[in-house]
């Protein structure tokens, strides 16, 4: 059997990234409409900030594949099927909401950070450069979420 080239896996990898952006975003929607309590204010405007900037790089990883010469997973449905973070659909108390989303950050960075080094390895400098990019944003919020979670209730 022979092995898929590197940019079969890359592509793979960035159709597996593509659909977590794509569960990322509709989850962060979702929580931007349902979200309640003392909070609201701040988690609404931040959450539709994160779902805004979760579309802008699901746009940029499908022509990053594309780039590739690769056709993007072109389905909902096939995104949900593959993506590595899940939707969410139940009611949930603000709190876990965030909890919910820097887990799914952390998980991305992970994701990315290994992406990038695969993408390296392979001489694709420009998959490596997009991911590590959103890897090093992503740290940036996962710190401001956990940091929120931390904050003194009322």
């Amino acid at each position: 059997m022979t092995k898929p080239s590197p940019t079969k896996t890359l592509a793979h990898d960035l159709d597996v990234l593509l659909a977590d952006y794509q569960v990322l975003a509709q989850k962060l929607r979702n929580y931007h409409w349902t979200v309640r309590g003392p909070s609201f204010f701040t988690l609404h405007a931040q959450f539709e900030k994160l779902y805004d900037d979760a579309a802008e790089k699901a746009d940029a990883v499908a022509e990053r594949s594309v780039a590739l010469g690769h056709r993007p997973v072109p389905t909902l449905a096939r995104s949900a099927a593959i993506a590595r973070l899940a939707e969410d659909g139940e009611h949930r108390t603000a709190t876990a909401m965030v909890e919910a989303i820097a887990a799914d950050y952390e998980t991305l960075i992970q994701a990315e950070r290994e992406l990038a080094l695969l993408a390296s390895e392979h001489g694709d400098i420009a998959t490596t450069n997009l991911c590590v990019g959103f890897a090093d944003e992503h740290e940036k919020t996962v710190w401001m979420l956990r940091a929120f979670l931390d904050a003194p209730r009322r």
